[in-house]
């Protein structure tokens, strides 16, 4: 899809300009975010620049940092640079500010952040110090305003590039960090590597230890390995794009929620277009499902815009957008309490927007 094809894909799409002021306003809780593809456009441009990457033109710097909408080229020339940028623990620890302070302006009220752990000697950085500049952020952010507010849970992802031993890792270092916030473990990175018997163990591991589980699954055909992802049953799956019959049989009988990820599906070419997004599918059949972002850097979209972007792609009203974020809050990996806060807030927020809506309906009555 072209930017310009994109660009009225969303932005124009009837109605979108006049949802986005009321998904501003939801409290939302965003469950699919990976730190490194949240970053500012802002703050990759100043760190370029004082890094001085050769590596990058002032063309790609243009192009990755504008406030339009990137290409599918584009977003892995960021994916690049974000790569290359994120060396010092220190500029780590400001990214993970920089990311939640985002995410609470736009009124979201708890989020779960994935990142995969790095290891990279030549820079000095450890799987374990790396975590522990993103905690450093976490905490600097809950220190100021309006992050203060937000509940901040933290994934841990394994790369489909890891092998059985770098993926016992992760897991290893998220249950020492479970006390920390870390409640999760995530399978992600290149759909078309690596094989599910490999991270099995680990992942097993890991919900023996108490961790819930999350996978990206079925972003490219690969039926075998979705059907042995339903049969391990996570607490939660990513994506789902490309099913046959049998899979989305078991995927409705399995009622595992799935997070959905509308621009970067765009935007990633796994579906032709908003309208043709598969959450249509899947919210008519009833199946738990979430509004996500998923990279909101590198995708140019924020979690509101995401509410937005469905409220006018599928006929959605006021009502079924609260709806949506108060199901979300269900499929949380926090403990029942945090669940039970989010559920307030959610429910204030509606009882207002009914007080509202009865006021309204009053002053226009005949007299």
């Amino acid at each position: 899809m072209s930017k310009q094809q994109l660009q009225q894909a969303v932005q124009e799409q009837p109605g979108y300009s006049t949802w986005l002021p009321f998904c501003q306003l939801l409290p939302k809780v965003e469950l699919h975010a990976h730190l490194n593809g949240c970053v500012r456009a802002s703050t990759i441009r100043e760190l370029v620049h004082s890094q001085q990457l050769s590596s990058l033109s002032e063309a790609d710097i243009e192009r990755i940092t504008s406030t339009g909408h990137r290409s599918l080229a584009d977003c892995f020339v960021l994916f690049d640079a974000v790569h290359q940028l994120t060396t010092k623990h220190d500029t780590i620890t400001r990214i993970t500010r920089e990311v939640i302070e985002d995410f609470a302006a736009e009124q979201t009220t708890y989020l779960e952040l994935r990142t995969t752990p790095k290891d990279r000697p030549e820079h000095g950085i450890s799987k374990r110090s790396y975590m522990a500049a993103v905690l450093a952020g976490i905490q600097q952010a809950r220190q100021a305003q309006p992050a203060a507010g937000m509940l901040v849970k933290l994934l841990l992802s394994i790369d489909r590039r890891n092998d059985a031993a770098a993926a016992m890792d992760t897991v290893a270092l998220a249950i020492k960090l479970m006390p920390a916030g870390v409640v999760g473990v995530d399978l992600s990175g290149n759909p078309s590597v690596g094989s599910w018997a490999t991270w099995l163990p680990a992942l097993q591991h890991a919900r023996q230890a108490g961790l819930k589980v999350t996978l990206h699954a079925a972003e490219v055909a690969n039926y075998e390995e979705t059907h042995a992802m339903l049969d391990f049953a996570p607490e939660r799956l990513c994506h789902m794009c490309v099913l046959d019959e049998a899979l989305q049989q078991r995927l409705w009988a399995s009622n595992i929620p799935v997070e959905l990820c509308l621009t970067s599906n765009v935007k990633t070419n796994s579906v032709p277009g908003y309208v043709d997004h598969h959450f249509k599918q899947f919210y008519a059949a009833g199946h738990p499902v979430v509004l996500c972002t998923d990279d909101s850097g590198v995708f140019g979209t924020t979690l509101s815009q995401e509410y937005a972007i469905a409220a006018a792609s599928f006929g959605l009203e006021q009502q079924q957008l609260i709806e949506l974020a108060a199901r979300a809050v269900e499929y949380c990996f926090c403990s029942e309490q945090e669940k039970q806060k989010l559920r307030q807030q959610v429910l204030d927020f509606r009882e207002a927007w009914q007080q509202q809506q009865q006021q309204q309906q009053q002053n226009v009555a005949p007299t």
